[in-house]
């Protein structure tokens, strides 16, 4: 009977559920690409990109935490037009000289239920860091299809005020206020 009973418990500790832990992945360069929207001089709202990014989250749904670090080169600004990627380059605007790369770390996530809903954060742009929150207009984990790995997707937004990060050149004819978008894809390591 004792026998028997150890069994029972033995066999009781691996039908447990496991705790989950914390899990990484990677950010997709070729999936996620930052956009940022303003409006010119009141003609019409533009849309330009960075074309690449790079990037680490950490998800355990379990314990309701998460974590996010964006580094995006400011370099690979894309507007459709060389002369004008090279203006927004400029000291006035990103000063990729002597500021390459723009960066969000996570300070929180927040969750409703078991999906995380707003990442709070600092931005960094051209050596200036603020306080920057962005809300998650989606997000999912699942088995990617193609490359059969663990996946995680978002769409975060927030919104900015460039002059904040002395790239306020223009305003308000070019507003100030700018929508900051990130979808990204990660794959899980």
């Amino acid at each position: 009977m004792k026998k028997q009973l150890a069994l029972v418990a033995l066999a009781s500790l691996f039908a447990a559920p496991a705790f989950a832990a914390p899990e990484t992945y990677l950010v997709d360069p070729n999936h996620t690409y930052p956009r940022f929207e303003y409006n010119h001089f009141g003609y019409s709202n533009q849309i330009q990109r960075f074309n690449k990014t790079s990037g680490t989250i950490v998800f355990d749904r379990a314990a309701k935490t998460g974590s996010v670090d964006i580094v995006i080169d400011a370099r690979s600004v894309d507007t459709g037009y060389a002369l004008f990627n090279e203006h927004l380059q400029g000291e006035d605007f990103f000063d990729t000289a002597k500021y390459p790369t723009i960066t969000y770390k996570s300070t929180a996530v927040r969750f409703d239920g078991d999906k995380p809903v707003a990442v709070e954060g600092l931005l960094t742009v051209k050596g200036i860091t603020r306080p920057v929150t962005l809300s998650l207009g989606s997000f999912q984990t699942m088995p990617h299809p193609i490359v059969k790995k663990d996946a995680l997707g978002a769409n975060a937004s927030a919104r900015i005020k460039r002059s904040e990060f002395n790239a306020g050149k223009y305003a308000p004819h070019v507003s100030d206020d700018v929508t900051l978008t990130i979808a990204v894809e990660a794959l899980k390591q």
